[in-house]
C-alpha cells in the first residue's frame, strides 16, 4: 500500500515537471545555441546612419537602458492605435527628436493579402522605445504567380540601398518582436533575430535556421548578391541565403533566447516550391548570377502611406 502511494507521488511529480518544461521551454533552452551575452551587445553593434539623415539634436542617443529593458510586450497591441504626435513621416519613417540616433534601419516586409494595419501599429509602437532611425518598406506581390518571398526581399533591399540605408532587416509579416531589448540594428556579422518563437516553444529548431527576421548590413547583402530570385512557392530560400553567407565566410550571430522572443500568428500556408530542393543543391554555383544582379520585375506603383512605403510589383 505504502509502495503504491509512493509511486503515485513520483508519478505526480514527474507530471508536474513535464508540464513546467512544455509550458515554459524558454527556461530550459537558454544554452541551445551560442549567442552574444547581453553585456557585450553594444560593442558588437555596427554604428552607421543613413547618408541622408539630418538631426538637430545636441546629444547622441544612448542604448544601455534599452539593452537592459526586461519588458515583454503583448501581441494584443496590434488592436490598439498609435499615440498622438507620434512623429512618423509619410513612408513610415521615424527619426528620434531628443537625440541623434546611431543606427538607421530599413525594415523590409514581403507581403500578399495579410492583415497589415495591426502589424504596422505594433511595430511603430515597438520602435518608439528603441531610439533608432527607421523606415518600413512593404513589398507586395500583386500578380497571380506563387509567392516569391526572396525576390520581394531583394526588391525591398534595392529600394533601401537607393534610399541610403546601411542596415536592413528582412521581416516576415506574421512575426512580432516581444522584447524591446531586441534592438533593430545591424551587428558586425549578419544576425538571426527571431531565434525564440512561440510556435517552436521558444526553442531554436536547428542551428542553421536563418529565417523569419534577420538583420544584415547592406554592404554584406550586396556582397552575397542578395537572395535568389528563383524560389516561387514556400521553402528553402532562407537556407539558400545561409549557404551564400557561408560561401563568403560570414558567421551568423544571435542574441540570447530571452531577448530574441517573437510571437508568430497563424496564417494560410503557402504552396511548397516544386524546384526548391534542386535550387538549393546548386545555391553556391548560382550565387554570382542569381540575385540583386539579375533582379527584373514590373513596378506597378510606389506609394508613401502615413505608416509605410508601399511598393507593388508584378514578378
Amino acid at each position: 500500500m505504502r509502495c503504491s502511494y509512493r509511486k503515485k507521488i513520483i508519478y505526480g511529480v514527474i507530471t508536474i515537471l513535464i508540464f513546467i518544461i512544455f509550458s515554459h521551454p524558454g527556461l530550459y533552452g537558454r544554452s541551445s545555441y551560442e549567442f552574444i551575452e547581453k553585456h557585450n551587445i553594444l560593442k558588437y553593434l555596427h554604428e552607421e546612419v543613413n547618408v541622408n539623415l539630418t538631426s538637430n539634436a545636441f546629444t547622441n542617443c544612448d542604448y544601455h537602458d534599452i539593452i537592459n529593458d526586461e519588458t515583454t510586450l503583448s501581441p494584443n497591441l496590434i488592436e490598439g492605435d498609435l499615440v498622438e504626435g507620434h512623429g512618423i513621416r509619410d513612408g513610415g519613417e521615424y527619426i528620434p527628436q531628443d537625440c541623434r540616433p546611431k543606427f538607421s534601419t530599413a525594415i523590409i516586409v514581403p507581403y500578399r493579402a495579410e492583415q497589415l494595419r495591426g502589424f504596422l501599429v505594433y511595430m511603430h509602437t515597438f520602435f518608439r522605445r528603441q531610439r533608432i532611425h527607421y523606415r518600413i518598406f512593404i513589398i507586395e506581390q500583386v500578380d497571380s504567380r506563387p509567392f516569391n518571398r526572396a525576390k520581394l526581399l531583394n526588391i525591398g533591399a534595392a529600394a533601401a540601398i537607393n534610399a541610403g540605408f546601411p542596415c536592413i532587416v528582412l521581416h516576415d509579416v506574421d512575426l512580432l518582436p516581444l522584447r524591446p531589448s531586441n534592438l533593430y540594428a545591424c551587428t558586425k556579422q549578419p544576425r538571426h533575430m527571431s531565434s525564440s518563437i512561440n510556435k517552436f516553444r521558444f526553442v531554436l529548431p536547428y542551428l542553421t535556421l536563418f529565417g523569419g527576421v534577420i538583420s544584415i548590413r547592406t554592404s554584406q547583402y550586396k556582397m552575397v548578391n542578395g537572395m535568389s530570385n528563383e524560389y516561387f512557392g514556400w521553402g528553402a530560400e532562407d537556407d539558400d541565403l545561409y549557404s551564400r553567407l557561408r560561401a563568403c565566410n560570414f558567421k551568423i550571430c544571435r542574441f540570447g533566447p530571452e531577448i530574441s522572443q517573437y510571437h508568430m500568428f497563424s496564417h494560410k500556408l503557402q504552396r511548397k516550391g516544386k524546384l526548391r530542393s534542386d535550387l538549393l543543391s546548386f545555391a553556391r554555383k548560382r550565387m554570382a548570377a542569381d540575385g540583386l544582379s539579375s533582379l527584373h520585375y514590373l513596378e506597378v506603383a510606389t506609394v508613401l502611406h502615413p505608416l509605410f512605403t508601399h511598393i507593388m510589383v508584378d514578378l
